[in-house]
Parts: C-alpha cells; sequence; structure tokens
C-alpha cells in the first residue's frame, strides 16, 4: 500500500517543559535513521546535525557581535541600565552554571526585556532560553505577551528551534504588532517554510496589523523562493506604495529574484531601471540576480553586457558572477561555452568554487559524458574543493539514472559520511532515480525516510512524487499526490502543470493533456517548452501522427517560442513512432540550429536508424558519440542489441551484452528481453534459458514481456507442451498471462490446423488458470472462432 502523506516538523529532544502549556505541539519521538535499499545496502552512519545558519533576513550583520568561546568579553549595550549589564554579564560569564532563575530574580522587571534582546542578538540559544523560562517562572506566562518582550521571545524559541511554540506564543498574544509578525516570518523564512510565511503574512493583514519594509521584504524573499505569481508580487509592491513604505535596495533585488524563475527579463530590466531611477546604486546582489534572470531567459548576449557593466559600475564580477552564467550556459547544452567561462574566471584569477564545478558534473552528466564528468571531479578534489551536499546529490544522480545502485547508495553513504544531513534535493533525487527505473516499492521507501527526518512537503516533494510514480506507470497514484498538494493549499505552478502532463503523456491521454493547456492559460500561467514537449510525448504514444505534425509545424516556424529543447522532442518522438523521415528532418534542423546533441538525441537515431536496420547510419552516429566523448548508455546497448536481433546475428548481440557489463553499465530488463527474443527467434530455446536464469540471477524480475517472448518462441517451434508448462509457471510466480500470451498459443494450434488441441486447451484454462474470468474465456473462443476462419477451419 503506498504511504499517504503525513509530515510533521520534529522538534529537537529534549525539550524544555512549554512556555503556553495548554497550546504547546508535542514533538514525535525520533526513530533510529535507516537507510533504505533497493540492493538492501544498510548504512550504519548517524545522522549528523547540521550546524550551517542562514543570516537574518532584511538586516545588518551586527558588528558589535563577539564570540563567547574561550570566556572572551562583550561589548555590552552602553543603553543598558547598571542591574541590567550586571544580569547580562553574569549569565554570558558561565552559561553552564549560572541560574537564570537566580540572576533575573534580583533584576526589575522594567530592565528583563533588554536583558532577553541582548542575549537574543548576542548568546548561545540554549542561554537565551533558558533565561526566558525563568522569566516565565518568575513573573508568569502573561509577560511574555509584552510588546517590548514579545519579538524577542519569539526569535529565541525559533534559534532554538522551536518553531511550534513560538507561533503559539504570537497566537495567544492579545495584540501582537508588526514586529512580532516579522519574528515569525523571519524565523519561518530562514527554516525554509515560505508557504507558512505567506499564510502568517495574510494572516497578520486579516488582523489589521500594518507590516513595516522589513516584512514586506520578508515576503518578497519567500515569493522569489515559492515561484509566486508575478501578479502577486506586483499586488504586493502596490501595498507598499499605498500605504507609503519606501522600497529600498534590498526590495528591488528581491523583486528582481522574484524574476528568476519564470525567466521575466523584462520585468526584471524594467525593476533594474526603476532602482536605479530611484536613486539606489546597484550591487552584486543586484547584478547577480538580473544575471541569473538573463541566463534563465538564454538571453547571453545580454548577461555578457552586463557583467561589462558590472566592471565598470565598480562591480567586478565575482565567482557567483561567473556561476550564474555558466549554470545558464550548461542548462542550454552549451557545454564548451560554459568550460570557456571557467577559464576565462581563471584568468581572472578567481578561483573555481564547489559550484562552479558541481554545475558542470551535472551538465556533463546530462549530456551524457559520464568519463568527463567523473574527471571534472577529480579535478575538483586535486585542487583542494571540498565537495557540497549539491556535489553529493549530483553524483547520486549521475549514478542512479545509470542504475548503479550500489555505486549510488556509496555516495549516500560518503554524504553522511561527511557530516551532511540528506536535504529535500537529495530525497528528491532518489524518488526520481527510483522512479525512472519502475522502482515503486523503493519509491514508497523513500518516502518513509523522508517522513521520519520531519521534512515539511514543499512544491517540489510533491512534483518528485508525481513524476515518480507516473513513471512508475502508477497514474492514478500521482494523481492522488497532486489533489493532496491542492488541499496542502500549495499553489501548481509551472513545474507542477508539468509533472502532471508528463504523467498524462506516459499514459498518452492527449485529450486531456489538451485540457490541462487549456486550464494553463485560464490560470495565467503560460506553457513553456517542457508543456509542449510532453504533449507532443502524449501525441506520440497514442499515436497521434496527424497532431504531431501539425506540431511540429508551429515550431519549425518558430510560432511556439522555442530553443533547442523541443526540436530534440522532435527527434526523440517521432523515433519512438518510428518515422524515419521526421527524425532526420529533426536531427538536421537541430543541426542547423547548432543544438547541443546530447545522449539522448543520439540514442534516438541510433534507434530509429537500428529498427530500419540501417547498420551504416548506425555506425556514424556512434563515431559521432565516440568524437563528443559521450559515453555509451544501457540504453544505446539495447537498441544496437536490437538491430542485431532483427538481423538474426545472436554473436553480435552477446558481445553487446558482455560490452554493456565490461564498461560498467548495467543490463536492463529490456538487453535481456531482447536477447531471449533473438535466440527464440531462431529456435535455440537451451540458450534462451540461460540468458532467463542470468537475468533472474542478476536481481531482475522477469515481465509479461519476456514470458510473452518464451511462450511465442516455443510454440514457433512447435514446443506446445513447453509453451503450457511455461504459461503454468507464469501463474504460480505472480505473473498474470494476457490475451497475447494466449493469442500466440491458439494462432499457432490453427496455424498448423490443431483445431481440437485449441479447443482441449481453452477447455483445460480454468485449471491450469485458476481464477480466470469467464469473459477472459468467452474472449478467447472468439478469438479461436476468428483464427479457424482465416484458416478456413
Amino acid at each position: 500500500m503506498t504511504e499517504t502523506i503525513a509530515f510533521q516538523l520534529p522538534l529537537r529532544a529534549p525539550a524544555p517543559p512549554p512556555l503556553l502549556p495548554h497550546l504547546h505541539l508535542h514533538p514525535h519521538a525520533h526513530s533510529p535513521h535507516r537507510l533504505f535499499s533497493p540492493t538492501s545496502l544498510l548504512s550504519s552512519h548517524p545522522t549528523p546535525t547540521s550546524t550551517s545558519r542562514t543570516p537574518r533576513l532584511g538586516r545588518p550583520h551586527d558588528p558589535t557581535r563577539r564570540s563567547t568561546t574561550g570566556g572572551q568579553a562583550w561589548n555590552l549595550p552602553p543603553s543598558l541600565s547598571l542591574p541590567a549589564r550586571r544580569a547580562l554579564q553574569s549569565l554570558l560569564s558561565n552559561p553552564t552554571h549560572t541560574s537564570p532563575r537566580d540572576t533575573l530574580s534580583a533584576l526589575p522587571p522594567a530592565d528583563l526585556p533588554a536583558v532577553l534582546t541582548a542575549l537574543a542578538a548576542r548568546a548561545h540559544p540554549s542561554v537565551a532560553l533558558a533565561a526566558l523560562h525563568a522569566a516565565r517562572d518568575l513573573h508568569g506566562a502573561h509577560l511574555l505577551h509584552h510588546p517590548r518582550l514579545l519579538p524577542t521571545s519569539i526569535r529565541v524559541l525559533a534559534r532554538a528551534g522551536r518553531l511550534a511554540d513560538a507561533s503559539a506564543l504570537l497566537h495567544a498574544a492579545p495584540d501582537p504588532d508588526a514586529t512580532a509578525y516579522t519574528s515569525l516570518l523571519s524565523a519561518l523564512s530562514r527554516a525554509t517554510r515560505y508557504h507558512d510565511a505567506v499564510a502568517l503574512f495574510r494572516r497578520m493583514l486579516s488582523s489589521g496589523v500594518q507590516p513595516a519594509l522589513v516584512t514586506y521584504n520578508v515576503v518578497l524573499h519567500a515569493y522569489s523562493k515559492t515561484a509566486a505569481p508575478w501578479k502577486d508580487v506586483l499586488a504586493l509592491v502596490d501595498a507598499m506604495k499605498a500605504h507609503q513604505v519606501p522600497l529600498d535596495r534590498y526590495t528591488y533585488n528581491s523583486l528582481i529574484s522574484c524574476c528568476r524563475r519564470g525567466a521575466l527579463h523584462s520585468e526584471a530590466s524594467k525593476v533594474f531601471d526603476e532602482m536605479k531611477a530611484a536613486g539606489f546604486e546597484p550591487d552584486k546582489v543586484t547584478f547577480n540576480s538580473l544575471l541569473d534572470v538573463y541566463g534563465k531567459a538564454r538571453m547571453h548576449g545580454e548577461a555578457i553586457g552586463l557583467l561589462k557593466e558590472m566592471e565598470l559600475a565598480g562591480c567586478p564580477p565575482s565567482a557567483v558572477s561567473y556561476n550564474s552564467l555558466i549554470s545558464s550556459y550548461v542548462k542550454n547544452g552549451l557545454l564548451e561555452e560554459a568550460a570557456e567561462l571557467k577559464d576565462e574566471m581563471e584568468g581572472k584569477g578567481i578561483e573555481p568554487d564547489v559550484i562552479t564545478y558541481t554545475t558542470l558534473i551535472s551538465g556533463l552528466d546530462r549530456a551524457g559524458k559520464v568519463d568527463a564528468a567523473i574527471g571534472t571531479y577529480d579535478e575538483m578534489l586535486r585542487n583542494g574543493c571540498k565537495p557540497n551536499l549539491c556535489t553529493f546529490n549530483a553524483l547520486i544522480k549521475l549514478h542512479g539514472v545509470r542504475g548503479k545502485f550500489p555505486e549510488m547508495m556509496v555516495v549516500f553513504d560518503d554524504l553522511r559520511s561527511a557530516g551532511f544531513v540528506p536535504d529535500v534535493v537529495t530525497w528528491n533525487t532518489l524518488l526520481a532515480v527510483f522512479g525512472q527505473n519502475g522502482l515503486d516499492t523503493e519509491v514508497s521507501g523513500v518516502f518513509k525516510e523522508m517522513k521520519k527526518s520531519g521534512y515539511v512537503p514543499e512544491r517540489d516533494t510533491y512534483v518528485s512524487l508525481i513524476s515518480s510514480y507516473s513513471r512508475c506507470g502508477l497514474f492514478d497514484q500521482a494523481m492522488v499526490i497532486y489533489k493532496r498538494m491542492i488541499e496542502a493549499g500549495i499553489h501548481p505552478d509551472i513545474s507542477t502543470y508539468n509533472a502532471v502532463l508528463s504523467a498524462l503523456a506516459r499514459g498518452g491521454r492527449w485529450e486531456q493533456a489538451e485540457k490541462l493547456f487549456a486550464e494553463m492559460e485560464t490560470l495565467d500561467c503560460k506553457p513553456d517548452e517542457l508543456s509542449y514537449s510532453s504533449l507532443l510525448h502524449a501525441y506520440a504514444n497514442a499515436k497521434k501522427l496527424d497532431k504531431m505534425k501539425a506540431l511540429s509545424e508551429d515550431i519549425y516556424a518558430e510560432k511556439i517560442e522555442s530553443h533547442h529543447r523541443l526540436v530534440k522532442t522532435l527527434v526523440l518522438v517521432n523515433s519512438k513512432v518510428n518515422n524515419l523521415p521526421e527524425t532526420e528532418k529533426a536531427f538536421l534542423e537541430l543541426r542547423r540550429r547548432r543544438g547541443s546533441l546530447d545522449i539522448n538525441v543520439l540514442n534516438a537515431m541510433v534507434s530509429v536508424y537500428g529498427k530500419n536496420r540501417m547498420v551504416k547510419k548506425v555506425e556514424e552516429i556512434l563515431s559521432l558519440m565516440k568524437g563528443s566523448s559521450i559515453n555509451l548508455s544501457t540504453a544505446t546497448y539495447n537498441s544496437l542489441m536490437h538491430m542485431y536481433s532483427r538481423l538474426g546475428d545472436c554473436e553480435k548481440c552477446e558481445n553487446i551484452l558482455a560490452e554493456i557489463k565490461s564498461s560498467g553499465a548495467r543490463p536492463d530488463r529490456y538487453s535481456y528481453n531482447t536477447m531471449i527474443y533473438a535466440y527464440g527467434r531462431k529456435g535455440q530455446m537451451k540458450e534462451a534459458s540461460r540468458l532467463f536464469s542470468e537475468m533472474k540471477s542478476s536481481g531482475l524480475v522477469p515481465d509479461i514481456v519476456t514470458y510473452n517472448i518464451f511462450v511465442k518462441s516455443y510454440v514457433a517451434n512447435s514446443m506446445f507442451e513447453e509453451a503450457i508448462d511455461l504459461v503454468r509457471y507464469m501463474v504460480t510466480h505472480g505473473c498474470k498471462p494476457n490475451e497475447r500470451t494466449y493469442n500466440s498459443i491458439l494462432q499457432e494450434y490453427c496455424r498448423h490446423d490443431k483445431i481440437a488441441d485449441a479447443k482441449s486447451f481453452l477447455s483445460n484454462l480454468p485449471q491450469l488458470h485458476p481464477g480466470i474470468s469467464k469473459q477472459e474465456q468467452q474472449r478467447l473462443l472468439e478469438l479461436l472462432a476468428k483464427h479457424t476462419s482465416r484458416g478456413g477451419g
């Protein structure tokens, strides 16, 4: 049974007593961390705790802050009264032994807010939390609702990881002001709980509390992270102007960041010009955010021009600037240009950092240049650049999509050994990998581990679950996940719609896909290249060649705004339906547009040429792959085996299977089915059985296709008893025979004029296949009648 979504945010244990017992949210107990593994590889590494901390949003760094490590002195605020200064020094001088209750009991209540504020700003969270509890015990819970103390109390709780208590405290306060709301908003945003932050902001407005500038800035930051619709962003800015809240540099920078997800380059440029007109000089954050927008919009010329403008403005490009552009080039398959940018930054004395290397590794992996990706990782280590969590996530994907699960789990172990905690991207990557390989049990296993880790689902998690279940063929479950996402109050964005479109495409549900397109238009969510790509795949899977043709013409005529992705899709979908002329047309168009020829495009060409037994053409593509340093994948080898199996060259197929193993790739079920088909077609059933045994010993479970190949091969060689024994084996091993299974047997009986044997087979079918329905038996009788009428029997 598939897991249901029920995330909780775990509170840190052991937890101090609740500040407001009647509103306290109890933590669930942590269970020992268990690593799932499709290969039964269990990890013994304990889950480390993260020590990273995100800066407070919209607030400058406190230059007076000094570490208490080693008993160093503090620069105490001069405005503190003498009793307050003494109490603060006492609490800071020996935080592990000083009793907050004894110290604070001698302090006048009027000085308490100042002391707690100073503790919240400077001391270790545990010290501030202990003082907060002592203050409550001394003066009562109502003290925490004091206007000067409420925001401080919320910050103390948040920094101690007790967001539920902080939220409960704000909820219980009689009249919280903007400062109190903003304190919790900032804490939620730092915890990446952006949807909760936006919900709290709406509650704040409904309560009649007027937001301050910093409040708006925090919400804009949340909007930039959740890809809020641009109209919502503009509405927020209009509200600021209506209430005469002046925009500052942080506001403008956040507005440009809000343009990233949708690649809204025109809107970002307008904000950039408005910012300068308002008298704010762009800083590095401004330029880098705008570079990111230009990169996502594929406006590489404008991005290069912006680099020059940065230098003229006295903001020379940094590693962040170059990384933004390198990422843009990589995402568009321009790997040579990305490498040139890396060389340029090194020439200017800017050392590539972990982001530079990780971006290149991911891009090379997507292009199928596995050796180059691993070489880049080795270069990174040689240069003393340590991998971060993103690097490990990229390596997990690199191995996982190729079915190298043992190597993938080694990287997972290395990740934790290096002191990192798996994040949402790690889990989402594992979901995608297992989903792509059709391993629905492992998808559910990842989901369980995510829940145990206490992750609150964001949009990306739902999108990954939708994609994973649809890849496993569980379309209905994918739609259940989509429904739950809507019920959770998460607004669908373009990535959500694309995940649903992709699921519809896999099932060939082109009519529903077209309806979803219309819905996207009405919701001001313009379909992008991925959306059209999914629609093309839906048409291809439903064999709607006329609709494919019409959409193709719009792409060639550039009526649909596209770059290279849609032309690549035309190569893939036309290859899928074995439309050789249209596949070659799309391939030539892609080359004319100087689009990157990645592993997927070249595999499609190998496939379509292989299906048409065009050996020389296949060899040309293989030569092109070799010249581009693209590693052959299992899909490449499978297409080659498919071609040679149709040519009857079993020896060549065996050599290719051996090459898959020696290359480090992993033969999949299709590899073995192709080999079994090749031998079965030639009547070499002993060799086919040998491969069947090898397939099972490698951990692959034979599917209905495997068994049907055997059945068809047996009866084609008049081995009816063996075919019937195999049907019995299928039933006892949980693989239900389908109409194609029985059709192969009936057809061959009729071809050999063994009508009586065919009728006997059908009459004995309930004993052979207990549970077969009356409807299925009647359908098979009708099928037999058709075969006999065709044969004149």
